[in-house]
């Protein structure tokens, strides 16, 4: 047994689909442009020595591009039960949330157009309260979402009946 917490856990999780790490790389780098865009002014500058910033940018966004994405992908996970959806993510900051189907008071699917090209979609789920109100997962396919998202829905009408 080890001391990771998602693989620990008694109730198995559900990964994300691994098509959610290359679509988070192409997000990733387009993100980038900009302070990448940034940092080739300041070189035109000459504040400091030639090369410096855009070493440090290209490293800098070479890390987030290729080793983060693999990383969020490995640290999310997901669980559906017939009254509840645990969404568990993060390492450093780790975060479990159960979201009882009977708090929820509407369900959104999301997909940018990078998700799409994709086949992905994100579940966001909005519940009373205000602390922790809303939960997203991102990551899965298109026609999941839209089953999980069907399910919750079909619940929360036999709650309200």
């Amino acid at each position: 047994m080890t001391n990771d917490p998602i693989a620990s856990d008694d109730d198995s999780l559900t990964n994300l689909d691994p098509a959610y790490i290359p679509a988070t790389r192409i997000a990733a780098a387009i993100m980038m442009i900009i302070p990448l865009v940034g940092v080739i002014r300041i070189e035109f500058m000459r504040i400091m020595p030639m090369g410096i910033a855009i070493i440090a940018a290209l490293i800098i966004a070479t890390y987030w591009v290729i080793f983060v994405p693999a990383r969020k992908y490995a640290r999310w996970g997901y669980r559906m039960s017939s009254d509840r959806l645990r969404v568990v993510r993060g390492y450093l900051f780790y975060s479990d949330t159960i979201v009882p189907f009977s708090r929820v008071q509407h369900i959104d699917v999301e997909q940018g157009p990078i998700q799409r090209s994709y086949g992905l979609a994100t579940l966001t789920v909005h519940t009373a309260g205000n602390y922790n109100n809303t939960v997203s997962l991102p990551g899965l396919l298109h026609s999941d979402a839209l089953g999980m998202r069907d399910a919750i829905s079909s619940h929360i009408k036999r709650d309200v009946f």
